[in-house]
């Protein structure tokens, strides 16, 4: 493994920095604050190449590599972490049909993001279904010998509001079925030009096919609310055979592959926080002074500094070995996808956490960014598999 960027992975991270330092920092605050969905930033990030990086180069034309695609989320989450989770959601929702899609499933549903800007949502988590995906009563059932109906209720939807596309994990039969698959659910009707106006608005499509998505109301989360999140209902929705990727009883490996994937750029997320929270701390402790010089200078607060450098590094460090280990198709990359992901939640809550201490009563005031990035690291440490989860997923592998 060599940590020398090659030439090209260097100029994502240059092209990344630049358009986060001219289209994000300068007014991200002023988003949060009005709970503003950035579609025009999606629609920058697309125009740039920056979206939709694990569709293949049979669709899109080049590939981008799973280290390049954790740097360039890495630098994306330094400007903001709500925007790089819509963005890297794409990526979640797109890379089941990437990885285990046909031909000409990958044409019919990759293709229109490769085109245009567009959103995609993963839909996995239900009200009683989040760590234990098996208790999932989503399902699909037959029509006749051609179609299948989906109904089911999914929460906490990445992109919810603006998706164009679904992935959705059911069960197969009934709700409690031994077998899992996955559906693709496009919504043809639905025009991105529109998005960014109806925030504060459920919505319900009828589809030509048959049957009819409800999308819920935003949700009012904590964090990250430059993302957008919602609860999706899918009633007696139409599926086509061709719609449906891979076995349909295979769904649950499916899930493992594409979360093996996922996990890493959850770190990179984590890895770009925790970041920023170092930076604009050094920055503020640099020009604060207390007992007549600069806080960075007084002992205590020097060690806070070291040990939240510490943390940002060793997250950084493995977040590549399992971005390395996920290119590579190691047998062991889950348990470092695991790793990477514990690790980089831990630098992101440590990081944010001692970044608004050191900031006093200042971190407190919403207009710093500091109380920002401490209310948008908790989510890190829960989306994607909750530490716990990671530490059965470890723990299972090491045994």
């Amino acid at each position: 493994m060599d940590f020398n960027l090659t030439d090209t992975q260097q100029s994502y991270v240059e092209t990344v920095k630049r358009f986060v330092r001219n289209e994000i920092t300068p007014r991200v605050m002023e988003w949060e604050r009005e709970h503003l969905f950035p579609w025009t930033v999606i629609q920058k990030a697309w125009d740039l190449g920056i979206l939709n990086l694990s569709i293949p180069a049979s669709v899109k034309g080049f590939e981008v590599d799973v280290i390049s695609t954790a740097l360039i989320i890495k630098e994306l989450s330094y400007g903001d972490t709500g925007i790089s989770t819509s963005a890297m959601c794409n990526d979640l929702a797109n890379a089941v049909i990437a990885q285990h899609g046909t031909d000409e499933q990958k044409e019919a549903f990759l293709k229109p993001f490769a085109e245009g800007p567009m959103l995609a949502s993963f839909c996995l988590t239900e009200p009683g279904a989040g760590s234990d995906n098996s208790a999932m009563t989503s399902f699909i059932k037959k029509k006749d010998e051609k179609t299948y109906l989906l109904n089911g209720t999914k929460c906490f939807i990445t992109n919810a509001s603006y998706a164009s596309q679904f992935t959705v994990f059911c069960k197969v039969g009934k709700p409690a079925g031994n077998f899992m698959a996955c559906v693709i659910i496009p919504l043809t009707s639905i025009a991105n030009g529109d998005a960014g106006t109806n925030y504060l608005q459920g919505k319900e499509i009828l589809l030509p096919e048959g049957g009819k998505v409800i999308i819920g109301k935003p949700e009012d989360k904590l964090g990250q609310r430059l993302s957008n999140t919602a609860g999706v209902t899918f009633e007696d929705v139409v599926v086509e055979q061709d719609q449906i990727i891979g076995d349909r009883r295979l769904g649950f490996k499916y899930v493992v592959d594409v979360l093996d994937y996922a996990r890493p750029m959850v770190a990179a997320i984590g890895v770009g926080l925790a970041k920023r929270a170092l930076d604009v701390t050094l920055e503020y402790t640099k020009e604060r002074k207390q007992f007549g010089q600069r806080i960075c200078d007084l002992p205590v607060a020097r060690e806070s500094l070291v040990k939240m450098w510490k943390r940002l590094e060793l997250a950084d460090i493995a977040l590549m070995k399992a971005a390395f280990k996920v290119q590579e198709g190691s047998p062991d990359r889950g348990l470092y996808a695991s790793l990477a992901k514990n690790t980089a939640a831990e630098a992101a809550l440590f990081c944010a956490n001692e970044g608004l201490h050191l900031h006093g009563g200042y971190g407190f005031m919403s207009e710093y960014e500091i109380s920002k990035l401490a209310r948008d690291a908790h989510i890190i440490d829960i989306y994607e598999g909750v530490r716990e989860v990671q530490d059965m997923i470890i723990g299972r592998e090491i045994v």
